[in-house]
């Protein structure tokens, strides 16, 4: 008999879950300027299972100070380490990819940097602040770490100037001593909480959270109602996918009509904006905010 640690892998992939590849020009396009410029993204380094699709629509969510995380969690996909000392140019080149592709929205992310002073916040501030210099149309979105709660961290990143302040709570509080390890899902709310109480008009909070990894339904359900009531605007459902097998083990397919169910819900609570459904990640189709603020995407 399978241990349960394998159960997981039993699992056979619904037909909702099938994705399509394409690679074509402006797929290239993103896959140049990212490699042209040395960077990482997100993407590549998540294996976000969405990679194709978003690169052919020439988006991409660049991941910033370096490939390697001083943190392990259980569900990432991101090698954890010792990291690299920051690259001071590195700024400028993520806005200089962000010219190249001519981008009305980019996604900014990281690695989280224990290691540095200010946690990385003012290479953070400093990259937004490279793209609305040399891209003055280009609206920003910020995927940030915790920073330790540190609140001259966040203010540094709200005033650099993003539209959108992401922080991702990632999965139901239960779960955090199997998943987070040494995060506090308390800790993550009030990340939320003081970017909502600091960001200026327009700005808007964003928190992500996959499913799928050993949460109930209605811990789905509480965890909405209390991001939104810490301050979020937008939330992201996404359904969880192992890594390998050394990552966190799958504990069920969620059906495509629970997330929109967990969608209804939210709007009624009031979010400005919310994407849910099984190939939904934190970054996926962001831009689509911007009709929620009077723009385009």
């Amino acid at each position: 008999m399978k241990s349960a640690e394998h159960a997981g892998e039993m699992l056979r992939k619904p037909p909702w879950l099938k994705i399509r590849l394409r690679t074509d020009e402006a797929y290239g396009e993103v896959r140049s300027a990212v490699g042209a410029g040395a960077l990482h993204t997100v993407c590549e380094e998540a294996r976000c299972p969405n990679l194709h699709e978003c690169w052919s629509a020439g988006t991409a969510t660049f991941m910033i100070l370096g490939e390697i995380c001083t943190r392990s969690c259980a569900f990432c996909a991101v090698t954890s380490g010792k990291p690299a000392p920051l690259d001071p140019d590195e700024p400028e080149r993520v806005a200089e990819a962000v010219e190249r592709l001519g981008l009305r929205f980019a996604v900014i992310t990281s690695v989280d940097r224990d290691d540095l002073d200010d946690l990385g916040a003012g290479a953070f501030g400093a990259t937004v602040e490279a793209i609305r210099r040399r891209n003055p149309n280009c609206e920003v979105e910020v995927l940030i770490p915790d920073f330790q709660g540190r609140e001259e961290a966040l203010r540094r990143i709200v005033e650099s100037g993003p539209l959108v302040l992401g922080h991702n709570v990632e999965v139901v509080p239960r779960l955090y001593p199997e998943v987070r390890f040494n995060v506090k899902y308390e800790n993550a709310l009030r990340v939320l909480a003081a970017l909502a109480r600091l960001k200026k008009p327009r700005q808007l909070v964003k928190t992500a959270i996959m499913v799928g990894i050993g949460e109930e339904d209605g811990e789905v359900d509480d965890l909405i109602r209390e991001v939104r009531g810490a301050g979020c605007d937008v939330i992201h459902i996404g359904q969880y996918l192992r890594p390998t097998r050394k990552h966190r083990r799958l504990f069920r397919y969620v059906h495509p009509d629970t997330f929109a169910r967990w969608k209804e819900s939210a709007l009624s609570l009031g979010f400005t904006h919310v994407e849910s459904g099984p190939l939904v990640r934190s970054s996926y189709r962001s831009e689509r905010v911007l009709e929620s603020v009077g723009g385009s995407p």
